[in-house]
């Protein structure tokens, strides 16, 4: 089963950085969450550094930015660490998560198929329904783009 759009989002929980992240706890909030493909990587260090620095904005729309890999908690803690990111990273390494929002895709590394995280955006309103959804993101503006629609929702 995957989530849809304008659906609600099944209740979910992962382990996370700073202790599990549970979906029902975030009832009333909205919830930004950005699946990437790995910690310390160019573009995925590109991505967390743009959604970090708009991390007030977000807060002061009511919002929360989690991301998502499939990199362990001690890998987690580093990329915090290094990027100074202020928000939890979830550690999907059995891909649950990953499955729920259908983001695990066949790509093609150095000339052979490999599987791995699409990179992608969801927007969960403070009621859990899925209301907007970013799939193959390309990095640059995309977080300003997300901060636009998240202030859209007042």
């Amino acid at each position: 089963m995957t989530v849809e759009l304008n659906k609600k989002v099944p209740n979910f929980s992962a382990p996370a950085t700073g202790g599990d992240f549970k979906l029902s706890a975030l009832a009333g909030k909205t919830l930004v969450l950005y699946f990437y493909p790995k910690d310390s990587t160019p573009g995925c260090t590109t991505e967390a550094q743009q959604f970090s620095a708009l991390n007030d904005d977000f807060a002061k729309a009511n919002a929360l930015i989690v991301g998502v890999s499939r990199d362990s908690i001690k890998s987690h803690d580093n990329f915090i660490a290094k990027q100074n990111i202020p928000y939890s990273l979830i550690s999907d390494a059995d891909e649950t998560v990953c499955e729920l929002f259908g983001v695990m895709k066949l790509k093609n590394m150095y000339g052979k198929q490999v599987r791995g995280i699409e990179r992608s955006t969801f927007v969960i309103d403070a009621k859990g329904k899925l209301v907007q959804e970013w799939r193959g993101v390309k990095v640059p503006g995309h977080a300003a783009e997300v901060l636009a629609f998240v202030q859209s929702l007042g």
